[in-house]
C-alpha cells in the first residue's frame, strides 16, 4: 500500500472508530414514494417512501416500503403524477433535450435564458443567474462578492457552502464571524463591534455581508429577517451592510406563490440576494440567485463553478419549468397549506403524548421554540427534530415500525444536539403521522425505563451527511475560517 493510501486508509478507520464514517444509503431504503392525487384537496395518499441518507449499520428492510419522513420532497412533487405528465409533454414537445453543450460562456442556450428572465420577473428581482446546485450558487456567492476590507457575519447555522465560499473569498479572517443562531441582538452585538473596530465599515467605504437561511434544514427554525434587516440599517445608516438570503428550504413552500420567505414579508427590496435551489420541494435540480444586475455580472465574470463547468442540461431546465407552472397556477400552495395542516397536527400531538406519558426531556423532546405551542412565534415547519441523544436507536426502532426518519448526530449538528430529523410531506397520511407520534413515544417510554442499556449501545457519530458544517465541535471548524 502506497503512503497516500495508508493514510487515507487511516483517516476512514479513524471515522469508522468514531462512528462518524460517512455511506451511501443502503439498498434496503431504495423504496417507493408518497404519492399525491391529482386532487390537491384529497387526504388519499399511497404511502411510501424515497430515502436520502444512509446509517453504518442499517437496520434489516422491513417487509413493506417505509413511509418517507426523511426526505427534502415536502410537497410530494417528485413522484406527482400531474408533474410527471407535464413533464414529459415538455419533453416531447422541446426543440432540444438533450444535454447543454458546455459552460454557458461557451453556448447560448434558449431554454437557459428565458427561465432566467421568467424567474427574475416571477421574483420581483433585477436579475437571475442559474448555478448547477445550491452548494455552487452559495460558494460562488461568498467567493466573489464580497471586497478586500469587505467582513461577512454568518449565522453559526449556516450551510456548509458559505463556509467554502468565505474560504475562498479576499475577506481577512479576522473579519469573518458567526452570531449566534437566529439572535438578532447577537448580530447587532457583532455589527456593532465591526463599526467600532473598521474605519472604512463605520464610513461606509467598505461592506458588511451577512449571511442566513429563511428556513433552516436540521431544525426548522425560521429567520428574523425583518428584525435584521432593521439592525443592520441602525448600526450602519450608509446602507453598506447586505444581507443574503438562503431560501432552499422555503422554495416552492412558503410566500406568495410559494416563493419564500423574503416575498412573504416583502422585503425584496431590501435583500443584497437570494438563493433558491430547485432540489427540493421542486423535485428538479439546480438552482438560481435572484440579484441585481451589477452582482450577477460580477458572478459571471468571477464564479469559477459557473464558469468551468458544463451548465444545466436541457432537460433539467425544462423540468425545472414544469415545476415553477405548478407554482404559478396555485398546485403548489395548495400542496403547502397541506404540509402546514400535517405539521401543527404533529406538533401539537407529538407535545400532547410526551406529557400525558411523563417522558423525561432529556430522552425525547422538541427543541424549545416548538415546545409549547403558546411560545411559538413562527409559521408551521415540515422540518421538526425530535431531539435525544440515542438518535440512532430511534431510527432504528422507527424503520422496524416502517417509518423512515433518519438520525442526525455530530459533527452534522453540534454534539449534545443529536436528534432524528422528521420531514413532512404532502403526500403524508394522518394515520402516517399518529403512526410516527406512537412509535416514538413508546420507544421514549422503555429507554426511560432502561436507560443505561442505550448509555452504553450509542456513541457520538453521524449517519448522513446533509450539511457538512455545525455551529461546534466540527472538523471543519468554524474558527478556521
Amino acid at each position: 500500500m502506497s503512503a497516500l493510501a495508508q493514510k487515507l486508509a487511516a483517516a476512514l478507520a479513524s471515522r469508522e472508530d468514531r462512528n462518524i464514517r460517512r455511506q451511501l444509503p443502503s439498498p434496503s431504503l431504495s423504496l417507493s414514494p408518497n404519492i399525491v392525487t391529482d386532487d390537491v384537496d384529497s387526504n388519499t395518499t399511497t404511502a411510501s417512501a424515497s430515502a436520502s441518507s444512509a446509517s453504518s449499520t442499517p437496520a434489516p428492510p422491513p417487509t413493506r416500503a417505509p413511509v418517507d419522513f426523511s426526505s427534502n420532497d415536502y410537497l410530494s412533487l417528485a413522484t406527482s403524477p400531474l408533474l410527471r405528465a407535464r413533464v414529459l409533454a415538455a419533453l416531447h414537445a422541446a426543440p432540444a433535450i438533450l444535454g447543454s453543450g458546455g459552460s454557458r460562456l461557451l453556448v447560448y442556450n434558449p431554454a437557459h435564458a428565458a427561465l432566467e428572465a421568467r424567474l427574475a420577473r416571477t421574483f420581483r428581482a433585477p436579475a437571475a443567474l442559474l448555478f448547477n446546485s445550491g452548494f455552487d450558487a452559495n460558494a460562488s456567492l461568498f467567493a466573489c462578492v464580497p471586497q478586500p476590507g469587505d467582513a461577512v457575519l454568518y449565522d453559526e447555522a449556516i450551510h456548509a457552502s458559505v463556509h467554502d465560499g468565505v474560504r475562498a473569498s479576499r475577506v481577512a479572517p479576522a473579519l469573518r464571524r458567526a452570531f449566534a443562531h437566529n439572535d438578532t441582538r447577537a448580530l447587532r452585538a457583532a455589527l456593532l463591534s465591526l463599526r467600532n473596530e473598521s474605519a472604512a465599515l463605520r464610513e461606509g467605504e467598505s461592506s458588511v455581508i451577512v449571511a442566513v437561511e429563511s428556513i433552516y434544514s436540521m431544525d426548522g427554525t425560521v429567520a428574523p429577517l425583518r428584525e435584521m434587516l432593521d439592525a443592520m440599517n441602525e448600526v450602519f445608516p450608509a446602507g453598506n451592510a447586505h444581507i443574503v438570503v438562503d431560501e432552499a428550504h422555503a422554495t416552492g413552500i412558503y410566500g406568495p406563490g410559494g416563493h419564500g420567505m423574503v416575498a412573504l414579508l416583502g422585503l425584496e427590496d431590501r435583500v443584497l440576494a437570494r438563493l433558491h435551489t430547485f432540489g427540493k420541494a421542486l423535485a428538479a435540480s439546480g438552482a438560481v440567485v435572484l440579484t441585481n444586475t451589477l452582482i450577477r455580472d460580477t458572478l459571471l465574470n468571477y464564479a469559477r463553478p459557473f464558469i468551468y463547468t458544463t451548465s444545466l442540461s436541457n432537460a433539467a431546465i425544462i423540468a425545472a419549468s414544469c415545476s415553477f407552472d405548478l407554482l404559478d397556477d396555485g398546485t403548489a400552495e395548495k400542496l403547502a397549506l397541506r404540509v402546514f395542516e400535517h405539521s401543527t397536527y404533529f406538533q401539537n400531538h407529538l407535545r400532547a403524548s410526551l406529557a400525558a406519558s411523563t417522558i423525561p426531556p432529556h430522552i425525547l423532546s422538541l427543541p424549545a421554540n416548538l415546545r409549547q405551542q403558546s411560545l411559538m412565534r413562527q409559521p408551521p415547519t415540515p422540518i421538526i427534530p425530535l431531539l435525544t441523544p440515542y438518535a440512532r436507536a430511534l431510527s432504528a426502532h422507527l424503520l422496524t415500525h416502517g417509518l423512515n426518519a433518519r438520525p442526525i448526530t455530530w459533527p452534522t449538528v453540534p454534539k449534545g444536539m443529536d436528534r432524528v430529523r422528521v420531514c413532512l410531506h404532502a403526500g403524508n397520511t394522518r394515520e402516517e403521522l399518529d403512526a410516527l407520534i406512537g412509535a416514538a413515544v413508546a420507544w421514549a417510554k422503555g429507554v426511560s425505563q432502561d436507560e443505561g442499556v442505550y448509555r452504553t449501545r450509542e456513541r457520538p457519530g453521524i449517519n448522513e451527511n446533509m450539511r457538512g458544517m455545525s455551529p461546534g465541535g466540527n472538523e471543519l471548524m468554524q474558527s478556521k475560517l
